[in-house]
């Protein structure tokens, strides 16, 4: 069974209202990529994966004008994927939504969402993902009041043989200083988004451990924003939000299984894999990082699940295949990461 993750640059920027492809050469919400042009490299990239289930994070808008899980449908039949059904769990209040597209032929998935849901004034022991966690981000004796923008979309998942897995899709804060005017506020803003997504990844791993020390399953992939030393604010607070949701320091049973995030917590010097390129200012370089992540719970870890970061540089068999990697370059500023595991 092949499952992945894949973060698309603006994919809701190409529907209509109606869920219609906008198949024409308007410009994407991609610099210098027209929407067809998008379209048909997303398109390529999908067939490649061939996943029985891709947990698309920023998958098109559901409001009460827009129907996100048509839209997403409507990409899988246009190219013919067998993964072709669309699940939303909690719709967020932004223009990207949390989907798992996957293969009703295959497998079974329905929203399952764990937890007590809340009122305004929230609880500290792992709310639903659409309530509110009280947590004490900046040591104030006061706690903050917790919102996911984007709730995690927890899913029950079956396997022909019936066997259960869980699936948590997860798109945690971005931690760049949006709207900042000076240096001072780069810095103030910076440092509150960080302690906002450590708290939204405490609150995650509270989940995570509730279903470990069950015994379950479980598989939590997405988009963190975050990995081992990107930035000088995880000096500030002592670890990554990656080392909090994978567990580092709890007992073996109690942790969750990433190659990549382990190589990147070890591996300080030298080369370590990364599934995203952007253009920065001022000179407009790339700057790559690890930001998608695939972690498992030990007991499919010791079943010797395979790994796979679909980068166009990075890896050989996506660098030697022209028409695959320039689609990966289209289709969004994230790769696909993909693991391949028989539960």
């Amino acid at each position: 069974m092949r499952l992945a993750t894949y973060n698309v640059e603006w994919f809701n920027s190409l529907f209509d209202d109606a869920g219609s492809l906008l198949n024409d050469d308007a410009w994407s919400g991609r610099r210098d990529i027209q929407r067809g042009q998008q379209i048909a490299a997303l398109g390529r990239v999908f067939r490649a994966l061939d996943a029985d289930a891709v947990m698309v994070i920023e998958a098109p808008d559901t409001n009460r004008g827009r129907n996100g899980t048509k839209a997403l449908e409507t990409f899988a039949k246009r190219f013919r994927l067998r993964a072709n059904k669309a699940l939303l769990g909690f719709a967020s209040d932004t223009q990207q939504e949390i989907m798992l597209l996957y293969d009703p032929l295959v497998l079974t998935a329905r929203h399952d969402p764990v937890g007590e849901g809340t009122g305004k004034k929230g609880t500290r022991d792992a709310p639903r993902f659409d309530g509110v966690f009280r947590w004490d981000i900046d040591v104030d004796a006061t706690p903050e009041l917790i919102r996911w923008s984007k709730p995690p979309l927890e899913v029950a998942l079956t396997t022909p043989e019936g066997k259960a897995l869980r699936l948590i899709g997860v798109h945690a804060k971005s931690k760049a200083p949006h709207g900042a005017q000076n240096r001072s506020d780069m810095m103030r803003i910076g440092i509150e988004n960080r302690r906002k997504q450590l708290a939204q990844c405490i609150w995650l791993r509270q989940r995570v451990t509730q279903h470990l020390a069950a015994g379950d399953d479980l598989i939590v992939m997405g988009d963190f924003n975050d990995g081992p030393g990107l930035d000088d604010y995880e000096k500030l607070f002592g670890r990554s939000s990656i080392e909090i949701v994978l567990g580092e320091g709890e007992v073996a049973a109690l942790r969750l299984i990433d190659p990549h995030a382990r190589m990147a917590l070890t591996q300080r010097v030298g080369a370590s894999p990364t599934t995203s390129r952007f253009k920065i200012p001022p000179d407009g370089r790339y700057l790559s990082a690890l930001l998608d992540y695939v972690m498992v719970s030990p007991r499919l870890a010791a079943l010797g699940p395979k790994w796979h970061i679909w980068h166009p540089f990075e890896d050989p068999d996506c660098y030697h295949n022209p028409r695959l990697r320039n689609a990966l370059l289209t289709a969004s500023d994230h790769f696909p990461v993909s693991i391949d595991v028989t539960p």
